[in-house]
């Protein structure tokens, strides 16, 4: 008890606080999210998220090679599909010479040990913007997981480390694993987006993508919310990470990041494989917007962010800032 035990000795200056922290960040805690565009040289801004951008592959492969040099050691990827390669099976999902299968194999070819994850989804596919198929006016479970699996195999075949399932349909982990096995990837792993919350915070990833749900012609749901979670629960998050870690899962995520560190820590304490957190496209662009403002300072926030959403128990955070965040303790600025 005080005065014999003073919490600030362990503060006095930076060298004793650095050696008494109980978090650190590395930029192999990083997997960096990158948007793909057909054609060549291409490049362009995404106007919600400053310093992102769709690249075509050759512009994707370069900047993948930067990324490995800084220690960034994972990419988790996605595609602009063309609107007249969109309909509601999502076949293009799974052509071996679509844009996502030919990304993955230049990106092996050039950065061999740089893990890549594509996003399994039929959303960019879709030309009513939802991540499955659409029956009856709503979307479809198990008809989606059938194209689910086709969709994670041609990924495999490309080349893929892991498939990165982002759909939210019941029982998809277990029927890629069996999927994968049959087809002979047994070592390709599956980190699932097990906690994906129907949020707010993703409204710049969808204007990258143009995969929000769409006005159609026949009756289809307004939202996503009839397969993300709803944002007020959190047993139900949980429950979804066992349940994918039963069926397979070699990862599980939450998803959004900072408004839902409790719910990291849950599935944390509750699953016996790593946990990844995203940090989205939402929380990115407000810090992004605050800080052009002189409202916050940039780094100092986004160091902050990053440590607490490793502290509340991430082992990998997706997160947009990964380039940017990896240069600075590169420098050992943080």
């Amino acid at each position: 008890m005080f005065p014999l035990q003073r919490g600030r000795r362990l503060r006095v200056n930076e060298s004793i606080r650095s050696l008494v922290r109980e978090t650190t960040l590395s930029p192999s805690d990083f997997m960096f999210p990158m948007f793909i565009a057909e054609g060549e040289n291409y490049k362009v801004e995404i106007p919600s998220m400053p310093g992102i951008f769709r690249r075509s592959i050759d512009l994707t492969v370069e900047e993948v090679k930067e990324l490995f040099a800084l220690g960034i050691r994972a990419v988790n990827i996605y595609v602009k599909v063309d609107e007249s390669l969109k309909d509601n099976t999502g076949k293009e999902a799974w052509n071996p010479n679509g844009l996502m299968q030919r990304a993955i194999r230049e990106i092996k070819k050039a950065c061999p040990k740089m893990i890549v994850m594509p996003d399994v989804a039929l959303d960019p596919y879709s030309i009513y913007g939802h991540d499955g198929i659409i029956e009856n006016g709503d979307v479809a479970n198990d008809a989606t997981n059938e194209a689910l699996v086709k969709m994670a195999v041609s990924h495999a075949q490309a080349g893929a480390d892991f498939v990165a399932p982002s759909d939210m349909m019941d029982g998809r982990v277990l029927r890629l694993r069996q999927g994968l096995d049959a087809a002979g990837f047994s070592n390709v792993g599956i980190m699932s987006y097990s906690a994906k919350y129907a949020s707010a915070f993703y409204g710049p990833f969808r204007d990258a993508l143009d995969s929000a749900p769409k006005e159609a012609d026949i009756e289809v749901p307004k939202d996503k919310k009839t397969y993300q979670m709803d944002y007020a629960n959190r047993i139900e998050a949980v429950k979804e990470a066992l349940m994918d870690v039963e069926e397979g899962a070699d990862m599980v995520m939450v998803k959004p990041g900072i408004a839902y560190l409790d719910i990291v820590r849950e599935v944390k304490n509750a699953v016996q494989v790593p946990v990844t957190v995203f940090h989205v496209s939402g929380e990115y662009a407000m810090i992004k917007a605050a800080s052009e403002r002189g409202w916050l300072d940039h780094d100092k926030i986004m160091m902050e962010q990053l440590m607490c959403i490793k502290r509340a128990g991430a082992s990998l955070i997706s997160t947009y800032f990964a380039k940017e965040a990896a240069i600075l303790l590169n420098q050992s600025l943080y």
